[in-house]
């Protein structure tokens, strides 16, 4: 007897009931993800670093990019101040190759100091270059208004500066800044009006501070006062009389004590706008 065929439309037939083996090509079944591994959860993406300043880190070479881009910057605008730069950077660079490779003769061993003396060569130009970068960017900015500020927020440390918490109508201006020695009133300006600006923010100080050395600078090239150009230095030569802790929690005082700030130029100051800025990356790195 011939078996009859089923004609029932729902039954599968041949391997469409087969299950996922027989399913179509590139189709997922069940709740498993396209391209994943049956019995392992998807890894979660890494979170990006953080830097002190709570952003997220970049990449060296990116880092790298950003220096070098400034650098060139920077030497563009030195160079249109001061176009003897290139041929001081040449001079620093054969003066010292061409010693280094003569003590390389007289040792015998010429080729040995070969790389030694183009490393100290391009030393000695980007020494040649930082210091005429800073002298034309403080012979731009010398004698204007917010001069003192701008070489006080470009010093390397942990200086806490607060540009203009005191001032006259005719642009005298105080600037206070917090480290390691303690408090440092910085005026420019008149010197007589200045110090009357310095006298009225100690007794106002003296309420938060306690025994907390004060000291005061005047900014200027007549006597007692400290030009511009060796102001950084003479406030990071000041003695340490504050650690860290002591440092933030006169800081809070500080803030307690509140400021009336005067509207200050930041950073680039007119005339110097954009030497200002690279030129004091130049510094810091020097």
């Amino acid at each position: 007897m011939a078996r009859s065929r089923s004609t029932d439309p729902s039954a599968p037939s041949g391997k469409a009931g087969r299950g996922p083996a027989g399913g179509a090509p590139g189709r997922s079944t069940g709740a498993t993800a396209v391209g994943a591994t049956p019995g392992k959860a998807a890894k979660a993406p890494k979170a990006p670093k953080l830097g002190k300043d709570g952003k997220p880190k970049g990449s060296r070479l990116a880092k790298l990019k950003g220096q070098a881009g400034m650098m060139r910057q920077a030497y563009s605008l030195t160079y249109k101040n001061d176009p003897k730069l290139p041929w001081a950077m040449l001079i620093a660079f054969v003066v010292v190759f061409a010693v280094v490779e003569l003590i390389g003769v007289l040792l015998s061993s010429p080729l040995i100091f070969l790389p030694i003396a183009v490393l100290l060569g391009l030393l000695a130009a980007l020494i040649i270059f930082g210091r005429r970068a800073q002298g034309s960017a403080y012979r731009q900015v010398e004698g204007q208004p917010g001069a003192a500020s701008w070489v006080l927020e470009g010093m390397r440390g942990d200086w806490r500066v607060s540009s203009g918490v005191a001032g006259t109508r005719e642009l005298d201006a105080l600037h206070r800044v917090l480290g390691h020695p303690g408090i440092v009133l910085v005026g420019e300006g008149n010197p007589q009006r200045v110090r009357g600006l310095i006298a009225a923010e100690k007794r106002r100080m003296a309420k938060v501070v306690g025994d907390t050395p004060i000291y005061d600078v005047v900014v200027g090239d007549g006597e007692g006062q400290v030009p511009l150009k060796k102001l950084s230095a003479h406030v990071m030569k000041l003695p340490r009389n504050l650690n860290g802790a002591e440092v933030n929690s006169l800081g809070k005082r500080m803030t307690a004590l509140g400021t009336q700030r005067l509207p200050m130029p930041g950073g680039p100051l007119p005339g110097g706008r954009q030497m200002s800025v690279s030129q004091r990356q130049v510094r810091r790195r020097g």
